[in-house]
Parts: C-alpha cells; structure tokens; sequence
C-alpha cells in the first residue's frame, strides 16, 4: 500500500497487532497472522481511499473495542453481507480499512 507517511503509517499498523519486519526509509514490512505481509512503500504524493485489502478478526466485537480505546476511531459496526459485519477505520495516510468478522471454520487448511 503506498503512504505519504511511512512513519506513521507503519506505527499504526504495529497498533493493529501486526509484527514489523523490515523498517527503511522507502518500505516497511509488517506481517500478519499465518505469514501474510503487508508492504508499505514510501511515496511524496498518494491517493487515498479505500485499502486494497481488508482484513478478517476472530473477535470483531472485541477488536472495535480495543480500536476505540487506542483513539482509532473506529466507525461503528454494521451487517454488510448476510454472513459479516464490519467496520472502517483510517489510516494516517488517509486510506480506509474494513474489518470483517470471521466465518473460517478454524479446521486445517
């Protein structure tokens, strides 16, 4: 995902729970639950929107919680699809992430 605010942005991410992995100047690579990595690369001008992700929580009541009481601001939950309800929160960088709760069956894969 690009960012105008690399700092920032990878800061918020440690927030969200995700590990940091390689910190430069042009790129941080945090990572995620199962290996997943997300990229942020440096950029001086962005557009921002939506995230070109979103990301599934297994407790989506107890994460808007944890996010609300970090300052995250978190929008409130809703039904987006018969099977999920999610919330949007923003990042430094002004891009837009969803949370979705999860339906996995939690067997192996």
């Amino acid at each position: 995902m690009e960012t105008d605010r690399l700092e920032e942005s990878a800061e918020f991410m440690r927030k969200l729970g995700m590990r940091p992995i390689v910190q430069r100047a042009e790129v941080a690579v945090l990572e995620l639950r199962g290996g997943t990595h997300l990229v942020l690369v440096a950029k001086p001008e962005i557009t921002s929107g939506d995230a070109p992700f979103d990301l599934m929580v297994d407790d989506l009541q107890e994460t808007h919680q944890r996010f609300a009481d970090l300052g995250l601001a978190p929008t409130s939950i809703e039904r987006v699809s018969p099977e999920h309800e999610g919330f949007k929160i923003r990042e430094p960088a002004g891009h837009v992430i969803t949370f979705y709760s999860n339906h996995a069956s939690g067997e192996p894969v």
